[in-house]
This record gives structure tokens, sequence and C-alpha cells, in this order.
């Protein structure tokens, strides 16, 4: 039976008492409204809300950082690069760019954590301070996290190499120990520093033997009373077996070294030849793996995973990663020693270690506050053939599902969301009609953004979403009486109906001012004109007044009387056709077209005038 969830986190909205009152909420496509009701069941009385306001609660606000969007801007890369890696390539040479593509992401995470680490220390702001710290920690999780998956989903390293993998793990996120060494070594006496042999032990839980030698030597230098034994510690140091990159002996080799070198540190202990020195006498117990040596230096390890690695490189170097698991859950359990539970990180640390995948996925997502690292690591471990038998009950495989949840949070930015286009495009089953779905609801604010999203939709042969954004332009243009540009996005979207009212719009103003605005666009439309009736009647006739102009009077009556015969001219239209034909009529071709439309005027007034006269004769004689 498949595992429960543990309950959700409780959202806190202030000033709201959802106790007392009901709550009304709506969905939307990356947030959710929220707001008090009157309504109550209990107490038939009218109610006015306590809390008079609505509320915006966001699903990933994180996008909304200026830091962390660098992180999804620069991984977006990345992802890109890694979909595009050749399928055909195997072996070590695929192997090879997958753990390449993996340490970019580490890259990436690592510089927005020094980023954010620099904003927390420049916070003015003791509330940001605490906020920006927060992140950091978090980023800091995120990296240590994916660096252990890293070793062993990606690198898959052995026995013997995994135990170097995981010191510098350990290295590199317990890094107090630099700026301690930093300190002690900057003092005018290091081995009287009072954190002089809290970094030699240190060195020695992180297996850096070389640098603990070295402040030994200064400690033997400073007082010749225990040069002796501190030379004695520094030969076991030296002699200790450990498998380097370039070494080329077996395993069995190494281990029979490491017993050897084991069973002379049992000597000197059982000879008590550092009794005069708790100090060395305590790195010697260290050395040995004694666990109740190792966890009097809670302190120092600070952490579970931190003893975990120390005492598998003094008590089982070549350890191999099925028994891995056995180890963790036993290091955990004596770290913390019942005294507290493990924390979220804590169990995604032990499903790693226990090679659980999916576990540290599921873990990660109630963790973490976001989709994006999820999202990315369970697709580089995807391209790593890891996930390929894990499919949802929802018709969807487990990359999938991540990639359009996190593509989806992106929409809700007003910039981010072009790079939730990519995400969707790489998501095979579901990923077409979910951007369909999302670019409906991106607004259109300006012309620029609209062309942006038009361009997108048209490389993807989006036919419906294209005539959507074209005719909400056009609709646009029309209420700002652009009736060149509404034209134009209606002629885009093959939109007849809108062309009509567009083409009714131009006609119209020419009736009321005599002329057409948009000359360019209406002499141009060529085959664009055939999309409907009325377009190709605004075409038609302004086609017919360049040929006036043009006094090609016999092509210009011609086409007149075709577009009188074609009834495509609306009824409205009828009266300026005639009165267009009226010049047409009355006129020999050779006549000056000023000179005809002059006398045709004083005729009409010489006729208007006599009208006018017989009436008031009329009204007179009455």
């Amino acid at each position: 039976m498949e595992e429960l969830d543990g309950e959700p986190t409780v959202t806190l909205i202030p000033g709201v008492n959802s106790k007392k009152n009901q709550m009304y909420f709506d969905w939307g496509p990356g947030e959710m409204l929220v707001c008090e009701t009157s309504f109550n069941k209990k107490e038939k009385s009218e109610m006015v809300p306590s809390c008079p306001f609505i509320y915006i609660i966001r699903k990933d606000v994180d996008v909304y950082s200026q830091i962390l969007r660098k992180l999804f801007n620069e991984s977006h890369g990345i992802f890109l690069g890694l979909q595009r890696i050749d399928e055909e390539l195997t072996g070590k040479s695929r192997k090879s760019q997958l753990v390449r593509v993996s340490k970019n992401y580490r890259s990436v995470i690592r510089a927005c954590m020094e980023e954010m680490h620099q904003v927390a220390i420049a916070a003015k702001d003791p509330a940001n301070g605490r906020q920006f710290s927060s992140q950091v920690s978090i980023l800091s999780a995120m990296e240590l996290i994916w660096n252990l998956c890293e070793i062993l989903f990606i690198e898959v390293a052995p026995a013997g190499p995994l135990l170097l993998h995981l010191l510098d793990w350990v290295r590199l996120h317990v890094c107090e120990v630099d700026s301690l060494s930093a300190d002690v070594l900057g003092s005018e006496n290091p081995s009287k520093h009072d954190s002089f042999w809290n970094l030699v032990t240190i060195l020695v839980l992180q297996g850096r033997l070389d640098e603990a030698r070295q402040m030994l030597s200064k400690e033997a230098d400073a007082s010749p009373a225990s040069a002796g034994i501190c030379r004695i510690m520094g030969d076991l140091m030296r002699t200790m077996p450990i498998l380097s990159p370039g070494n080329t002996q077996t395993l069995t080799e190494l281990e029979l070294k490491w017993q050897h070198w084991h069973e002379e540190c049992e000597r000197y202990l059982q000879d008590s030849t550092f009794a005069t020195s708790p100090h060395l006498e305590s790195l010697l117990k260290i050395m040995l793996g004694d666990e109740a040596a190792l966890l009097e230096q809670k302190e120092l390890l600070s952490n579970w995973y931190h003893f975990l690695v120390t005492r598998l490189l003094y008590s089982n170097p070549t350890v191999k990663p099925i028994d891995l698991h056995y180890y963790a859950q036993s290091s955990l359990d004596l770290f913390l020693g019942g005294e507290s539970s493990p924390e979220p990180l804590d169990n995604i640390l032990l499903a790693a270690f226990e090679f659980d995948i999916h576990q540290v996925i599921k873990e990660c997502s109630i963790a973490l506050s976001n989709w994006w690292f999820v999202a990315h690591l369970t697709d580089l471990l995807d391209h790593c053939k890891l996930l390929q038998s894990h499919n949802l009950y929802f018709g969807s495989n487990m990359r999938e599902f991540l990639l359009l949840e996190y593509a989806s949070g992106l929409f809700a930015h007003p910039s981010l969301w072009q790079l939730g286009v990519d995400y969707f495009d790489y998501c095979p089953e579901l990923g077409r009609v979910s951007l369909e779905l999302h670019i409906e609801r991106i607004p259109l604010n300006t012309e620029q953004k609209a062309l942006k999203v038009l361009r997108i939709c048209e490389q993807r042969q989006m036919t419906e979403q294209v005539r959507s954004i074209c005719k909400i332009l056009a609709m646009k243009a029309v209420r700002n009486n652009r009736l060149g540009s509404a034209l134009s996005w209606s002629i885009r979207a093959k939109d007849a109906a809108f062309a009509t009212l567009v083409s009714d719009r131009f006609l119209r103003d020419y009736c009321e001012r005599g002329c057409f605005s948009d000359l360019d666009l209406i002499d141009n439309l060529g085959p664009a004109m055939m999309l409907s009736d009325r377009l190709t009647f605004l075409g038609k006739y302004r086609e017919f007044h360049r040929m006036y102009g043009e006094k090609r009077f016999a092509d210009a009556a011609s086409l007149l009387l075709s577009l009188m015969t074609s009834r495509i001219a609306p009824r409205s239209f009828w009266m300026t056709l005639l009165t267009d034909a009226l010049p047409l009529l009355e006129q020999k071709q050779d006549d000056d077209i000023e000179t005809t439309k002059v006398e045709m005027l004083r005729l009409s007034l010489a006729r208007n005038l006599a009208r006018a006269i017989i009436r008031e004769g009329s009204l007179e004689g009455s």
C-alpha cells in the first residue's frame, strides 16, 4: 500500500479567524484569492466580516526573488543543453557529460548562495537579514543534497573512490575549518592559541592529515618535551593507507595495508604512548574509529553525516555502496542519541544513502519552497536512466509531472514565463496542452509582449491561440480608434467577422470625413481582401478612387459598375456609390474632371433654388 503523505503545512492569514467565520477562496493559475465572508450556518443574524480584506496567496513566491531569478535563468540554459545530449552516447563519455551537467547546476546554486549571503550581511533591516539568511540555509541544503545524489546516482562511485568523494562532500559543506585555520595560523604563537587543538582535531575528523601534521610540527617546535610523541603521531598520519585517484593498487591490497596500520595504532594505544598528552591520545582514538571518542567531538563534527564519513574513514575506508544505508542509519541514531528527532534534511540524506531516489524526490518536494530543485534533479536522473519505470497513475511520469509544476510556477511571473515555454516543450505527453492553457492567461499589456507571445504560438503551430491573440489585439486597437492596426490584426487572425466590422468602420469614417485613413494598408491588402465580402468591397472601392484620381475613367466606371452589381456593397453605402457614378454618367471622357464636378454642382444648386421658389410661391398663394 502506498505510503500516505503527512498533513500539509498550515498557512496563517493575519487578521482572519477561520474557526469563527467562513472563508471564501478562488483558485487562479499560480495563486489563490482568499477572503472572509459573513455567511454562518449556526447564527441566523446578519454578520459583518471582521477582516474586510482580500488576500492573494501565491504558491511560488520564490520566482519574485531577484537573486533566485538568476538561478532560474542560468539553470534554464543548462537544462536545454542536457536535453540535446546525444542519446547515442554510452558508457564513460555519456557519464562524464552527465556529471559535468550536474556540476554546472551545483555551481549555479553556489553562486546564488554566495550572492544571497552577501545581501544578508549588507541588509540594514534585521527582518530582511533573517529572511536572506534563511534562504542561504535552504540553498546550502539544496547543494548538499544535490552533491550527494551526484556521488551516489550519477558518478556511481565504487568502493574505495566512494569514500574519497564523500570526504570531498563533507569538506565542501563543513567549511568553518578554513576560517579557524586562518585565525590560528595568523596568531603570534599558533600552538598556544585557544583553538589550536580544536583545529587539529577538525583536520583529523575531515581526513586532512597532511595539514594536521603541519600543525603538530608547530607544537613540537614550541614544546620540545612533546616533540617525540608529536613525531610519532605525525608518522601515523603520514603512513595511513588511503586510495588516491591516481593509485593503481587493488582494494584487497589497500585493505591489507590499512589493517596493518590499524594494528600499529592499536599497539600505541595499548602501550599508553600518548598518555602524557590527552589531546594526542584523543586523536589516536579517533583514528582508530572509536565511536565514543568520535561522539565526544559532536560539537566539532556539527552534524551526523560528518560523523558518518569520519567513522567510515577510520573504520571501513573501503565501504561498499550497498552497505552505506546501515552505517547512515546507525550514525544518525548514535549522533542524535534519542535527544531529538530527525529534521527533514536528515530524512532526505538518509533516503539518498538508502538509494531510494523516489523517496529523496518526495521528501524534497515536501520540504522545499519551490519546484526548481526537484524538477531539475529528476530530469537529470531521468537522463541517467534511473527513473524509467516510475510512471504516475494520472498519465504522466515523475519527470514530466515535476517539470510541468515548475513551468506553471514560472508562468506566474511577468517575464520568467518565457523560460517556462521551453520546459513545456520538453514534456512530450502533457506539455503542449499545458502550454496552450497557460499562454492564454498571459496578460498582453503591451504590443511588444503580444508579439513575443504570438511568435511563440506561431513557431509551435498553435493556430487557435494565434487567432485568439490577434483578435484580442484587434479589439484593443478598435477601442483606441486605430483602425489600420485593428484591420491588420483581424487579417492575421483570419477572423472574417471582425474584418467585416473594421471595414464598416473604415467606410463610415469615409462617409463622415470624405477620405480614407491608413491608405498604405488598404492599398496593399492583396489576397487578404478576400477574407470577407466587406473587406473585398473596401479594397475595391479604394481601388476605384485610385483609378478616378489617375483619370482612368473607363476603368473606374467598369469597377464601380462591378461593385454595384455584385451585391457586396452595404445597403447604407448605395447612395454614395450612385453619387460617385454621377460624374462618370454626365461627363465626356476628354473633359476635365473638376470642370464636370463644378458644372454638376451648379446644376444641382439651380434645381434646388427652383424647388425652393416654387414651394415658397405655393405657400403664399394658399
